[in-house]
């Protein structure tokens, strides 16, 4: 003898409910994470160009008295520096912005008081905009 089993799915509205339902969830959450993102690469550009970066250029001018002509003189012994004892750069690679720019520093610094300067174009990617990053800019962290 065989036996039949009910067997019962979902209906095409308890799969309608259940679809409105995680939509309403979603338009909740959604608007609340859009800008995390964002928010994370800025201030990891602020942390680079406050923290590891400013670290490893004052760690170069603490040895060889002055600052490094580039980022590059972080990583490799520049042959004109008196006290070289680098690479300054954990990594031994010069980080780029969250962005994938690379960073723009010059010494000496021409909008800085700290004897350089060390920017990122910031999320547009294009220099001497709004959104820029550096060193002589206040930042809320």
């Amino acid at each position: 003898m065989l036996r039949r089993t009910n067997r019962r799915g979902f209906t095409l509205i308890e799969i309608l409910l259940v679809v409105m339902i995680i939509a309403m969830i979603a338009g909740l959450v959604a608007p609340q994470l859009a800008g995390k993102g964002r928010d994370a690469q800025i201030k990891k550009a602020i942390a680079d160009i406050e923290g590891g970066l400013a670290m490893a250029l004052e760690l170069y001018e603490l040895d060889n008295g002055v600052f490094p002509q580039n980022l590059e003189d972080l990583i490799n012994d520049p042959g004109s520096a008196r006290r070289w004892k680098g690479p300054y750069l954990k990594k031994r690679v010069i980080p780029k912005d969250p962005w994938g720019n690379e960073y723009v520093y010059s010494f000496p610094g021409s909008q800085n008081t700290s004897s350089y300067d060390l920017s990122s174009a910031g999320p547009d990617g294009q220099p001497s905009t709004e959104d820029d990053i550096s060193n002589w800019q206040e930042h809320e962290n």
